[in-house]
């Protein structure tokens, strides 16, 4: 079985599809949806889809997942279209994977390893390329080293070798040589990565914290719905954009001026799937502060595609399970101009009544998002007037930046300023600590 992984190069890879789904369950969905998910990931790994095969089961089976039976069946069609790999839309355990393989004699991955697999063929950065390796130690390795007696030298995307380029779907990355590696050096090698990861995490931190006295929006949304194409519209960010899952894994902070001296901070996010592995949100935890941190979340939706409630659940998910679920959230209902089911757009709209309806590609109602935007950074007005020390440039800097209708009154040592705010920024105000805010 370990010659069979090895065998595989990085040549497109002919791939059978395979969902398992409980009785019952999509029975008003055809057999093209269910898969259509897991088809974008593996073209976005770079195989060829050769055939799906779609089981309905009563219960899982403890050996094969799908059973002794369709496993057989899954074998013919395996040979029949000259396949090199079958990729699964569930999480297999490391038995099932490696009776599955004595099988169809040829390599099988799962839904969480193909993920893993793209996301190490994405990495540019030494913090992407860390938190990728991270994730594939903890989630493939354990489970290679369940199937095979032993696994050799690991060359992750982060380890800095042309190995993590080399081999087939599920082999970059984390990959093989002909050195003996055990556990002990493979949890050496976790401990060094969570150290680096922890560090890049405080100069994330001390980044965020450095950036206290703007109002922070993070760009959320399922993975291709079009969240570069909206940061590059906005702030001309120069950020990478092409049509395929996950193209990009960086974040980028840029400023975005939604009205005449209004300046908030724009960061693009990686983007979500649904059944996005658990080791690779933990992992990815230094990435994802930005929307910890963040103000605002834009909420980029597909509005185009027929699918666009489950992604949004898939979304929400994710948001939940690094503790956003509950920060103020704008829905933006991108590539409105292309609507292909009006039944869908409209139920969505009539889910999200304050949702923007835009298109970052040609620039629709990006004014109207601006303005939208620039309501909620101002959160209503109040007239105020601070008392600071007239050499506090800082603070008098920062009024005259967000204040409207501004009046001054200099007095021996001190400055009294009446001015406009937003109650948001009052927040702000306050951390620079002027001698007395008083409400008009």
């Amino acid at each position: 079985m370990e010659k069979m992984r090895d065998q595989l190069k990085v040549h497109q890879e002919r791939a059978v599809l395979v969902g398992a789904v409980p009785r019952g369950k999509h029975k008003n969905t055809n057999n093209e949806n269910i898969l259509q998910e897991l088809t974008a990931l593996a073209e976005s790994a770079g195989a060829v889809i050769v055939d799906q095969f779609i089981q309905k089961i009563g219960r899982i089976n403890p050996a094969t997942y799908i059973g002794s039976g369709k496993a057989k069946m899954l074998a013919e069609k395996v040979e029949a279209k000259e396949a090199d790999v079958v990729i699964f839309d569930n999480d297999l355990s490391p038995g099932q994977i490696r009776e599955l393989e004595k099988i169809v004699e040829v390599k099988v991955l799962d839904r969480s390893e193909l993920i893993l697999d793209i996301f190490a063929t994405r990495a540019q950065t030494k913090q992407a390329k860390l938190q990728v390796e991270l994730a594939q130690l903890e989630y493939t390795y354990p489970r290679l080293t369940r199937m095979w007696s032993h696994l050799d030298s690991v060359a992750g995307a982060g380890g800095g070798t042309a190995a993590g380029a080399v081999g087939g779907i599920g082999t970059r990355g984390t990959g093989e040589k002909q050195l003996e590696i055990d556990r002990r050096l493979v949890n050496k090698r976790i401990t060094e990565l969570k150290r680096d990861i922890a560090a890049i995490d405080k100069r994330k931190m001390r980044e965020i914290d450095g950036r206290s006295e703007f109002y922070k929006i993070s760009i959320v949304g399922y993975t291709n719905a079009g969240k570069s194409t909206l940061m590059n519209a906005l702030t001309d960010a120069g950020v990478y954009v092409e049509d395929k899952l996950f193209a990009t894994l960086d974040t980028r902070t840029r400023k975005w001026e939604t009205a005449p001296g209004v300046e908030v901070l724009l960061s693009d996010t990686v983007g979500f799937v649904s059944k996005l592995p658990h080791h690779l949100v933990a992992s990815f935890k230094a990435t994802l502060e930005e929307t910890v941190n963040a103000d605002l979340l834009l909420h980029v939706v597909d509005a185009s595609s027929p699918d666009a409630f489950e992604q949004i659940k898939s979304v929400e998910t994710v948001l939940k399970e690094i503790g956003c679920s509950q920060k103020d959230m704008l829905v933006l209902l991108n590539k409105s101009d292309h609507i292909a089911n009006r039944a869908v757009f409209d139920s969505v709209q009539t889910v999200f009544p304050n949702a923007v309806s835009i298109s970052a590609k040609t620039g629709l109602n990006l004014d109207l998002l601006a303005k939208t935007v620039t309501e909620k950074v101002h959160g209503g007005h109040l007239r105020v007037r601070i008392t600071a020390d007239a050499a506090d440039g800082k603070l008098q800097s920062y009024l005259k930046t967000v204040g409207k209708n501004l009046s001054e009154e200099y007095f021996d040592s001190t400055v009294q300023i009446e001015a406009t705010l937003g109650h948001n920024q009052l927040t702000q105000l306050k951390r620079l600590s002027p001698k007395q805010i008083e409400y008009l």
